[in-house]
This record gives structure tokens, sequence and C-alpha cells, in this order.
């Protein structure tokens, strides 16, 4: 007999107004869409409720969905120095809420994203967004755009962690988060 591997991943594209994120069900390393979608936050004006925001938000999904590991974009490089702190926050209050949660965190390049879901790590969105319908045969609402780079990110994670070579930073706590990124605000 057969051993069934089943888990969940959850991929999560931070932001302070809008975080997108994906569940995947994975079981005998085929990928099953479990749920897309984002959670906004353009009506709250202070940064301090954003984050508390993401933090409930992103728990609540784990808890409702159940996924073992959490898969994150990095921010990218910005000339904003204000718009990449922001940026940092929503990702570590992310994180730190996967974390308490128990959850493996796992950091990804958009690039790195970009380069496992379409082969170009300089896709367009609606490049990444064709080629996950692809995957997972179904057409994916525009109003969960903003969730396909979450969606990749999970994608890119059990790509990356089914091959040989790896490729995202792995944080088993957050001791040893902070020990990787000594530079990073959060």
């Amino acid at each position: 007999m057969t051993e069934t591997k089943k888990y969940r991943l959850i991929g999560i594209d931070p932001g302070t107004n809008v975080l997108g994120y994906g569940i995947l069900e994975v079981e005998n390393r085929q990928l099953s869409l479990v749920a897309l979608g984002v959670i906004t936050m353009h009506q709250l004006e202070e940064q301090q409720h954003k984050l508390k925001k993401i933090f409930e938000g992103v728990q609540s999904l784990i808890r409702q969905y159940g996924p073992s590991e959490l898969a994150i974009e990095a921010p990218f490089y910005a000339k904003n120095v204000q718009s990449m702190l922001k940026l940092g926050r929503a990702q570590g209050v992310a994180i730190a809420a996967a974390m308490t949660l128990d959850l493996e965190v796992t950091e990804y390049s958009p690039k790195k994203i970009k380069q496992s879901v379409t082969g170009n790590g300089n896709a367009a969105k609606e490049q990444v967004a064709a080629m996950l319908e692809t995957i997972f045969k179904c057409k994916i609402d525009e109003k969960y755009l903003d969730a396909t780079d979450a969606l990749a990110t999970a994608v890119c994670h059990f790509y990356q962690s089914n091959s040989v070579l790896g490729g995202g930073k792995k944080f088993k706590d957050w001791s040893s988060f902070v020990k990787q990124n000594p530079g990073k605000k959060v």
C-alpha cells in the first residue's frame, strides 16, 4: 500500500493596502487550488491598524485552512524608502503571525518566484497569472490578480522544496529569522 502525503501551503504577497494570499493542497505531489484572495486595508488610515489587520488576517487564514508551511514574497527594492519600510513591516507581521502558530516560513525573491512559475525571472504579472491558469486548469478572476503573486509564491515553494537545489531562506523560529536578517527592521 502506498502512503498518501497530503498537506497545505499558504503563499503570501505582503502589502499595506492589499495583501494577497493563495492556499494550495498537495497530495501525492499533485497541486490543487484551495483558496485565492486578498485582504484589503485601503479603508484603514493608521499604519498600526493595517499591521494589526495583517496579523489577524494571516492567523485567521492559517486557522481556517490549516497549512503546514508559509511561503512569502520578499519585498523588492524600490527607490522610495518609506514604501520599503512599510512593505518590510507588512512582511514581518505576516511572518510573525505564521511563526506564532508554528508554521515554517520560507522567503523568496520576486525574481525567483517568477522564474519558478514561468521560466522567466522578469515575467509580467499577466504572464504569471496565465501560467497559474494553465497549472490549475482554471480561469483566475480579474479581481484576484493581486493574489496571483501570492499563489505563485506558494507554487514556487512547492517546486523549490521538491527540487534538489532548494532555493528559499527557511526559518524555523523567530530567532533564526533575526539571525539571518540582522539589518532588517520589523
